[in-house]
């Protein structure tokens, strides 16, 4: 069994370092057609004649088409200015032989991103968040969240598509202080909505039907939630003097080591919903969390949620608690956008 960890390990650090390799190709050769078009040395029939080139003289080259070249170069012109590309630069020489006028000269020079973040996922995952995403933060963000989550081209595009940007910035700036007080993880851990499309729930289900579908598909779910949750049951029992008590899921956080409850309800928020909350918090750091452990969180999702209603149901409670909402379809990607850029102004102000 070692030496078959062995040959895995190797394997992964072998493809790493060929697409660190390919994703620096890729950038450098969108660098070099970027400037020749900048300065007006080249046009659009030179990317084209380039392209015809390589078809012809070096065939085995696959996805330098005209296509795929100005891929490239979009994708050098998206990043080359912002923070993430690091400065640093080397000489790349191509060949000594100087008749061609597609064989690059010993004199230049071009970034070189290995060292990057950008050079820590694929192509293809480029492909889909600069094709994708319309903001540097966006993509920035797209591009560390794949790093951490190791997402699947798939599922990337599935949090693309149900604006997990936007409702990540939303949920920071809903962010109770009791949570945010949880650690700098607390961030990024939660979200303002929470999407279940996967569930194929219908619009009208009980929190019954909420939570068995929930464990059924926990794997999509704790997708949904992040990585750093870890599932430690439904129903979990709580046992309070002679009474007991059942909380309907209960997670804990690896990266804010604590305890979290998840409190499901199938309908509108309302106050009193947070006294049940409260007390399960209570009875977890009384009886379950462990002494190395942060307090416990609590998460109540609602199936709808007044932002006014909750801000009076909360400003005097000292429980860290997330009052979120869930949609069982995708949501309008636009309406997140606009409701982020209303934040952004008010805030600005």
């Amino acid at each position: 069994m070692e030496v078959v960890g062995m040959i895995k390990r190797a394997k992964t650090i072998a493809y790493q370092s060929i697409n660190t390799e390919l994703v620096n190709c890729y950038w450098q050769v969108g660098e070099y057609i970027s400037q020749r078009i900048a300065n007006a040395s080249w046009g659009d029939k030179s990317v084209l004649d380039l392209a015809k080139y390589i078809e012809k003289c070096h065939p085995d080259l696959k996805g330098y088409d005209r296509t795929g070249l100005y891929r490239m170069k979009k994708f050098y012109d998206t990043y080359c200015n912002t923070p993430i590309v690091a400065p640093p630069v080397r000489q790349l020489q191509l060949s000594e032989n100087q008749s061609d006028k597609f064989v690059t000269p010993p004199a230049t020079q071009l970034t070189d991103i290995r060292q990057t973040i950008l050079a820590e996922i694929s192509w293809t995952h480029h492909l889909i968040i600069f094709s994708r995403t319309k903001m540097e933060e966006e993509r920035e963000f797209y591009i560390r969240l794949c790093i951490r989550e190791r997402y699947s081209k798939r599922e990337l595009d599935r949090q693309i598509s149900s604006g997990l940007f936007e409702r990540v910035m939303l949920g920071k700036h809903q962010l109770p202080s009791m949570v945010q007080q949880s650690g700098k993880d607390a961030l990024n851990a939660f979200k303002s909505d929470y999407i279940f499309e996967f569930l194929q729930l219908p619009d009208q289900h009980s929190e019954t039907d909420l939570q068995k579908a929930l464990v059924t598909q926990m794997k999509k779910f704790i997708l949904e939630l992040g990585r750093d949750f870890l599932f430690m049951g439904e129903e979990y029992r709580i046992q309070v003097g002679n009474s007991d008590f059942k909380a309907d899921l209960l997670f804990f956080h690896r990266g804010l080591q604590c305890l979290v409850v998840v409190e499901l309800k199938a309908e509108k928020f309302k106050p009193e919903h947070l006294g049940q909350r409260n007390f399960y918090l209570e009875a977890l750091d009384r009886d379950v969390k462990k002494e190395h452990e942060n307090p416990s969180i609590g998460i109540l999702l609602c199936q709808d949620q007044d932002t006014e209603v909750v801000k009076y149901a909360m400003n005097r409670t000292l429980s860290p608690t997330l009052v979120a909402s869930y949609q069982t379809q995708l949501p309008d990607k636009s309406v997140l956008q606009q409701k982020w850029k209303q934040i952004m102004e008010e805030t600005s102000n």
